[in-house]
């Protein structure tokens, strides 16, 4: 009975957390900034090939739409995921085709009872 209310739980909060995620890597392939910066958290770690620090939300915003203008994207081909051990954190790698060139993503992010949020953002050069 426990394993049950366990699983009642846990199955919304999971299908939450996978609805989200899709949403965060279809945003990225269409460069969708509204709907990224959503995602993001308060303090967002953002790498632009070999520039990386944490930055405030309104901050990490600014520089993705700035990544996004310079860097119009066409599709994201996701190579990788998976999930934490406890299921409360999850991450992508994959492909970003842009107007300039293809780059690798690896989006990092933290599922919480009501919230998925962007913890890491990563931008490398292929």
């Amino acid at each position: 009975m426990r394993l049950l209310i366990l699983m009642l739980f846990i199955a919304p909060i999971s299908l939450f957390a996978q609805s989200s995620y899709t949403a965060v890597t279809e945003a990225v392939g269409k460069g969708d900034l509204k709907a990224v910066s959503q995602f993001l958290d308060d303090n967002v770690e953002i790498s632009l090939m070999d520039k990386e620090d944490i930055y405030s939300k309104e901050k990490a915003t600014k520089i993705l739409a700035l990544f996004f203008s310079q860097n119009k994207p066409r599709s994201f081909k996701e190579v990788h995921k998976g999930t934490s051990r406890g299921n409360d954190s999850q991450y992508c790698i994959g492909n970003l085709s842009t107007s300039t060139k293809t780059f690798r993503v690896y989006i990092y992010m933290k599922s919480t009872a009501n919230k998925v949020a962007i913890k890491e953002l990563r931008f490398d050069e292929e």
